[in-house]
């Protein structure tokens, strides 16, 4: 454990960032399963709503740096990408 004052309140800081941190990662993991449910179902109109609520739940979390702004645009893709072959079916 740290030993100085400084260290001490950053430890602090840190773990209430975690706490945070994992809530964003939580939703937005939950969203992705959804829109890969959706997907597995084979309901386009479905699929498409969800990815729209999972777009906006990504982008909030790579905004808060919960993740990396990459990895939620490849997150989006890859989803979009899916919808699309289902669609194109």
């Amino acid at each position: 454990m740290a030993n100085h004052k400084s260290a001490l309140k950053r430890a602090k800081q840190s773990e209430a960032k975690r706490s945070i941190n994992s809530g964003y990662k939580t939703r937005a993991k939950n969203v992705v399963k959804d829109v890969r449910a959706a997907i597995s179902e084979g309901s386009g109109d479905k699929a498409k709503e969800s990815l729209k609520k999972a777009v906006s739940v990504l982008q909030k979390t790579a905004s808060k740096g919960a993740i990396h702004k990459k990895k939620a645009s490849r997150k989006i893709s890859r989803l979009a990408l899916q919808i699309n072959q289902l669609s194109s079916r």
